[in-house]
């Protein structure tokens, strides 16, 4: 097998939360060394954003959570205070031999430190910084600190999720969730990388790389943005309603809920057969997809009729059996006991100093050559300070010098 396949590239990485550390993450996992900067004592943010927390052998506090736990493992922590000039200098030096430099501060905010692109561009020309932010650098509402229900309500996710209009709780709801953070930190590996192979084949180019949660939210609605785009209208809120074949949606059975999507005609003639209503699939209102989703209410104000007269597991196993797409709605220990999901290893194990086998959900990219196979934990806060400060030159009595003062 060869080398990871970001083996040799090396990350300076200055954001917290979860989109930015996320992204991080993805390419830690892929090989990349990366260096996560914390504040000395607190650490990044998420450190603190609640329960639940490993356990401590010996009972005391810490700032292990599942937040942080989710985002960082692959990583080596340095804890620095980028507001002192010591602390500032040393994000310069290590930047000189980095290749990637990220950040999730509010527009402007590195620039007094001398943190910012220009700067670092000046002491690193091949760089590529990443800023990952709510509103990205430009426009009237960059100076805003954004966060994922935030980006989830002004993007317009909000207004085309929850039930329908009419039903009981209908209204714009929030999905359960960070999908904006999570698909933005998508966005920034995908441009880092973009980026990295730009500075390849263009002699050494670095470049300045903008990813918003507010641009990543209206490009991610996707074809229902698309909808208002071509009609001026915007779609309305669906329930658990499918996006195109119809009938889609859940339906309740005598002993739980299943979701079912008819992706084509076909489909919905054996559908039919299987629920015992074979004639549906010749009434006139129902024929073609165009008339089911004209007659929406309709087919699923049916199909729930028919649904209720036996249990999931035999309507999923007849279902199945007629090549016709439904499944399970599952709760997380279902979903991490199912045994296609354990055939594909996304639960893995590492050794955590608070916990010896460790729970992480693995990368979800598959490799033939170059697969991920191992997974460190993330770091506890500031772990791995001296070894990374000996790196640009720091002695041990020069790194105790700075602990005294508070820098790292």
């Amino acid at each position: 097998m060869s080398a990871l396949p970001l083996s040799g590239i090396k990350i300076l990485d200055l954001t917290r939360v979860l989109a930015g550390p996320l992204s991080a993450q993805m390419l830690a996992d892929l090989g990349a060394e990366v260096i996560k900067i914390e504040r000395p004592g607190g650490g990044d943010d998420a450190r603190a954003f609640g329960p639940p927390y490993l356990r401590d052998p010996e009972g005391k506090q810490n700032n292990n959570n599942s937040f942080y736990l989710c985002a960082n493992r692959n990583k080596k922590s340095l804890t620095v205070n980028i507001a002192a000039p010591e602390g500032q200098e040393i994000i310069r030096e290590l930047a000189k031999s980095c290749d990637v430099m990220m950040e999730n501060y509010k527009v402007g905010d590195l620039k007094r430190y001398g943190l910012d692109y220009e700067s670092i561009k000046a002491i690193n020309p091949g760089i590529i910084y990443c800023s990952v932010t709510g509103f990205g650098q430009t426009g009237p509402y960059a100076p805003r600190a954004g966060y994922d229900a935030i980006l989830q309500a002004m993007g317009g996710l909000m207004s085309v999720t929850g039930h329908i209009d009419g039903e009981p709780g209908a209204g714009p709801m929030k999905v359960g969730p960070s999908i904006v953070d999570y698909m933005t930190g998508m966005n920034s590996s995908i441009g880092i990388l973009a980026a990295l192979y730009h500075r390849k084949v263009n002699g050494g180019e670095g470049q300045h790389v903008d990813v918003c949660l507010f641009d990543t939210v209206i490009a991610a609605l996707s074809h229902y943005a698309q909808i208002f785009l071509v009609n001026g209208q915007t779609p309305p809120r669906r329930g658990t309603w499918g996006n195109g074949g119809m009938p889609a949606g859940v339906f309740r059975c005598t002993d739980g809920e299943l979701m079912l999507v008819v992706g084509n005609d076909g489909q919905f003639q054996r559908t039919c057969a299987v629920l015992g209503a074979p004639e549906l699939a010749t009434d006139p209102r129902f024929v073609k997809n165009n008339d089911r989703v004209v007659h929406g209410k309709e087919i699923m104000a049916i199909f729930a009729g028919l649904f209720l007269k036996k249990p999931v597991g035999y309507w999923l196993e007849e279902l199945e059996k007629a090549g016709v797409p439904s499944g399970p709605i599952n709760d997380f220990s279902q979903v991490f006991s199912d045994p296609h999901v354990r055939s594909r290893g996304m639960q893995v194990k590492v050794s955590h100093p608070l916990q010896s086998d460790l729970s992480l959900i693995r990368n979800a990219i598959t490799f033939s050559g170059t697969p991920v196979k191992d997974y460190r934990a993330p770091p506890l806060l500031g772990a791995d300070t001296k070894d990374v400060l000996a790196t640009i030159g720091y002695d041990e009595a020069k790194v105790e010098a700075l602990k005294e003062k508070k820098i790292v």
